[in-house]
């Protein structure tokens, strides 16, 4: 009872200011208005695929005994391993994923040669007016933070040459990347779906496609590098074997050349010993010509195909900004702040009375 006598007179009270309410409310409705129609226009291009490869086997054997004499052990290396689709996003936020983002190239209507995605944001994209507004007021203290740590961003190691310098440009870069491109892999149904948003609808469908088959060669290039090594090693060895049975090949040519009358017992023992010797290095040349071409067909196998589902098309509707529920979001701000300074000044002029008693 206590409690419903409560809600009543709060409900007196907002009911009594009726009209700040609703004039607070209105002014964030304006507002929300103008930040609505401030807000430019968002295209999201989307493409669905499904990788898939060869099940990987026990990879290339070793060579077995005559390998093994000749001092080659190939080990038993397996095929390149399968990448999980949950490392999907994790392979395209890394530095070198986003630098080749931000130096593909675009086609721009109007524009006769090809700028890249940093040349676009740069020059020719101009932000918003409520990108400036929220720059200076909520980005206000990231802005001011960020002129304490531009020295330190430019700062080059001459001792880690290796180690890649970020400047502050491309850090920008990157965190506008990281909104853009969302990658959704389905662990049940195996298949990947990938979009990326753009103020313009053809180049949103442009960097969908780029990053699609920047994504496919970084995953085909991580699951093929065991067997592209394998490959490497067996040719390295093939080349070997290759020139020392040819020198064997060519000493008993000549041999035999010399001493084609020649029937001494010390003669044919020494024919028997370079007969043997080109006998076993053509096993092994032969061994490894077959083994070099297994390579090869291991490279072939492990190299995945990526079917593709939804091909990437060029977007006929916006994707964003949600016009309506911004002016929703804003009126009810604007009514919830309107009840707040309700309450608020309520509660202060109550305060002030007791402070006036007190004295």
């Amino acid at each position: 009872m206590e409690n419903q006598i409560q809600v009543l007179s709060l409900a007196k009270k907002i009911w009594a200011k009726k009209r700040m309410v609703i004039f607070i409310t209105l002014i964030w409705v304006i507002f929300g208005f103008f930040i609505a129609l401030s807000i430019p226009n968002e295209f999201t291009a989307t493409s669905t695929f499904i990788p898939q490869s060869s099940e990987s086997g026990k990879g290339i054997g070793s060579l077995g005994g005559i390998a093994s004499l000749a001092g080659i052990n190939l080990g038993d290396v397996s095929s390149g391993s399968d990448i999980p689709p949950s490392l999907y996003p994790r392979l395209a936020s890394s530095v070198k994923f986003k630098k080749d983002v931000i130096n593909s190239k675009l086609k721009i209507e109007g524009i006769e040669e090809e700028v890249s995605y940093s040349e676009y944001f740069e020059g020719i994209s101009k932000p918003g007016v409520f990108s400036k507004i929220q720059k200076y007021t909520i980005g206000l203290p990231g802005l001011l933070l960020g002129l304490f740590k531009s020295d330190q961003l430019n700062i080059q190691s001459t001792d880690s040459s290796s180690l890649i310098q970020l400047t502050e440009v491309e850090i920008n870069h990157f965190k506008r990347i990281e909104n853009q491109l969302s990658i959704f892999p389905n662990k049940k149904e195996g298949f990947v779906q990938l979009s990326f948003t753009m103020p313009d609808p053809r180049l949103a469908a442009q960097m969908a496609l780029f990053v699609e088959n920047l994504l496919q060669k970084e995953l085909i290039e991580f699951k093929i590098q065991n067997a592209k090594h394998q490959l490497n090693f067996t040719e390295e060895r093939y080349n070997e074997k290759k020139g020392e049975f040819e020198s064997i090949q060519n000493r008993l040519s000549n041999f035999r050349d010399r001493n084609q009358n020649i029937s001494t017992a010390q003669a044919n023992n020494q024919l028997s010993i370079l007969e043997a010797e080109f006998n076993f290095a053509f096993n092994i040349y032969n061994e490894l010509a077959k083994q070099l071409e297994q390579s090869k067909l291991q490279v072939s196998k492990d190299t995945p195909v990526f079917s593709i589902i939804e091909p990437v098309s060029i977007p006929t509707e916006k994707s964003a900004p949600k016009r309506l529920l911004i002016l929703i979001k804003f009126s009810f701000l604007g009514f919830v702040l309107s009840l707040a300074y309700i309450f608020g000044l309520e509660y202060f002029l109550i305060l002030k009375n007791l402070w006036k008693n007190l004295d």
